[in-house]
Parts: C-alpha cells; structure tokens; sequence
C-alpha cells in the first residue's frame, strides 16, 4: 500500500479548558482538534507502514517500551505471568537456563534522556512482545492479545507509553493569580515531536497519516478507558458532556489528516479517484 503523505505538524487546533469536578485545584486543557480526530490504530493492516521501512510488520514496536516507574514494572510483571506460549512467540527467549520467566528475560537497562532506564527487550530489532506476522496466536502485541483473549482492557496489561501512545498527557504545576498553586494536565496528540529530537527522522508515523484516521468513532470515544485512566471518570465524564453539547456543530479546527481522509473516502463512494489535496497551503499528494 503506497502510503499518503502525512499533514504538517502544525495547523490550528482548538482547546477545550475545564475544572475536574473531583478537584478544582485541577484544570484540564483538552486537544478537540485531536480528540475529535478519526484517528484509529492500524497497526497490523496493510495501512501501517511502520516507523522504520525495513520493518513495517513491527509498527512502533522497533525500540522496545521504556517502562515509565514502578508501578508500570509490576502491571507488566503480573502480566507477564498470565501470558501463555499460544499468545506470546518470544517467550523461549524470556527464559534462563532453569526454563523460568526472568526480568532478566524480558527487560534490559538502557539510558533515557541521558539517565538509566528500563525498556522491554529487543528480540530480533524489535520488542519482545512483538509477534511477527506468521505466528499462528496472531500477530501484533502479545500483550494486547492476551488482553482481548480474557476480556480486560489492555491498558491494564501493557506499557504506560504503550497503551498511552498516540495520546500524549503532560503535567505542571501553576500558580493563579490569587496565588493559588494548581495542577494542569494536558491531553494532546503525540505527534513526531513526541519521540524527541528523533522523531522527526521516523520513516512514517500514523498520527498525522490520513490512512490511520479512519476509524468509525472519534478519539475521544474510541480511546474512553485509556482517557479515563490518564483524567480519572469524573473529569471524562465533564469531557463527553462537553463534547456532546457539540454535536452537530462543524469543529472550529478539524484535524487536517482527518479532513484528508473523509474526503478521499467520498471520493470512493463516487467512483472518482481522489485529487491533490491542499491543507494549509500545502499539496498533500
């Protein structure tokens, strides 16, 4: 599949600013631009390209996780124990010389931003939960199968970064004008810039590829346990009935690569191939 060209990375967004209603010590600035996108993970489809060419079946899955604390370390060590050879295909290389399932196994130390770290293994130039297209428990994450063969969410299995991403949250204390400190978390699209001085260099990304935003519900539904988890139910809650007061109301500022993709899919429907596009000046094709 000859994948699209990606939107620049910047264009207007809308904001949506809001108080959680758990904590009015906590304000929380929504990207609607993202959340409203159609943007849906295709990883494991041929729309996917991966972020290095030379392995596209892997997706973002080439550099291992880093695992953000130790909280993260124990969901995915408990996960690791509910994982079985029928859904994992690199579980052999987990194991010592006793045949168990070591951290050793399955971690490795790295350096992060100049500091140790701890990230999941590469087996082969990719992640060690990473199934390959010819395993018959399917391929994609372990993890994630896992996941959907007991009917909990993955997000309570996998990574922070993995189940997170492309969804980027940031957190800083401020200081209102009457002096009073508060918290102020920001939910965003994790573009390329996310990745660091890096990311510019991926060989493809799907946040801004109008191939991977072409999912049936927008972001904010599609992705409601994840947000849940990174904003907590009552500030989702606040979310969905501010986005829902919308609805029917054209975005002030529709995400570019969704914009793309709807309208190469009308174009479809009409049986006429789809034109260059032009998105803030730019020819897209």
């Amino acid at each position: 599949m000859r994948p699209s060209r990606e939107v620049p990375l910047d264009f207007p967004r809308e904001w949506l600013e809001f108080v959680d209603p758990a904590d009015d010590e906590h304000l929380i600035a929504a990207d609607l631009t993202w959340l409203t996108s159609h943007w849906t993970c295709v990883f494991g489809t041929p729309a996917c390209q991966g972020i290095l060419s030379e392995q596209p079946d892997a997706g973002c899955c080439t550099h291992g996780a880093f695992l953000s604390d130790d909280d993260d370390r124990k969901r995915l060590r408990k996960a690791v124990k509910l994982l079985t050879p029928q859904e994992w295909q690199s579980m052999d290389e987990a194991r010592d010389k006793e045949g168990k399932i070591t951290r050793k196994g399955y971690l490795e130390t790295d350096e992060l931003d100049g500091e140790p770290a701890v990230r999941t293994r590469r087996v082969d130039g990719a992640c060690i939960f990473h199934n390959r297209p010819d395993f018959p428990g399917g391929s994609g994450c372990a993890l994630h199968i896992m996941a959907e063969h007991r009917g909990v969410e993955p997000h309570t299995v996998k990574p922070d970064v993995c189940w997170q991403l492309p969804i980027r949250r940031t957190q800083e204390w401020i200081t209102r004008p009457d002096g009073v400190e508060i918290l102020r978390t920001m939910i965003t699209e994790y573009d390329r810039r996310g990745w660091g001085p890096g990311g510019i260099d991926l060989d493809w990304y799907c946040s801004g590829s109008p191939d991977a935003h072409i999912g049936e519900r927008p972001v904010w539904q599609s992705y409601r346990a994840e947000l849940i988890e990174l904003l907590g139910e009552p500030a989702y809650q606040e979310l969905e009935r501010q986005l829902l007061r919308r609805e029917g109301t054209p975005n002030a500022a529709e995400h570019p690569a969704t914009t793309r993709a709807q309208r190469k899919a009308r174009a479809r429907q009409h049986g006429n191939p789809p034109g260059p596009d032009r998105i803030l000046g730019l020819d897209l094709r």
